[in-house]
């Protein structure tokens, strides 16, 4: 069970998972499975929610939020004990900078962290079609000990609305990170 989780937004299509994610994580049986959480976002995350979502207020965030030139932050450090990180949605440009070690930015620097400390790094890729250098990336984030986890939402559920389609990926998701949730699970 994760304790102290980070949640990157890059500006790839997909805020809303972003969404789920921070809703899920404010409801009381997953509060109870973690000590703290932390957001940081790309400079074109805040765009991309405002163009999906209608809205973007950084106060409206109920956890703390950084700058992604906020090398200060604590979980730029392997020593802050930051056991997961989440990015959701990611970007083919963050991928690739973290596949190629560029830590030029506090999200990059932070899955270098992650990476390095060898705990858990999963990134809700979002992207279709996939060229080569979008797949090679991938093959090395996954040899260096990340998860990739393409936001690919699966039907077995039945949802019926958006939001149920959403949750059966943020929900495997955070499953992913090692919370234990109450939700569908594939019987055969």
């Amino acid at each position: 069970m994760p304790k102290k989780i980070i949640l990157a937004i890059t500006g790839a299509s997909g805020s809303v998972y972003a969404q789920a994610i921070i809703k899920s994580l404010l409801k009381p049986e997953l509060q109870v499975q973690y000590q703290e959480v932390k957001i940081v976002l790309s400079s074109n995350a805040e765009d991309v929610w405002k163009y999906e979502l209608g809205f973007f207020d950084k106060k409206q965030i109920p956890f703390k939020t950084y700058d992604k030139n906020d090398f200060s932050a604590p979980f730029a450090s392997g020593s802050a004990g930051f056991e997961t990180m989440i990015i959701a949605p990611c970007s083919m440009g963050t991928l690739g900078r973290i596949a190629h070690g560029i830590s030029n930015d506090l999200i990059s620097r932070a899955a270098d962290v992650i990476l390095k400390e060898r705990r858990k790094l999963i990134l809700l890729t979002r992207e279709t079609p996939l060229n080569l250098i979008h797949i090679n990336n991938m093959k090395i984030v996954t040899e260096a000990g990340g998860i990739i986890c393409p936001a690919t939402p699966s039907f077995y559920s039945k949802p019926q609305s958006i939001d149920e389609l959403i949750k059966t990926v943020t929900d495997r998701v955070l499953q992913l990170a090692g919370f234990e949730l109450d939700t569908y699970r594939w019987k055969g």
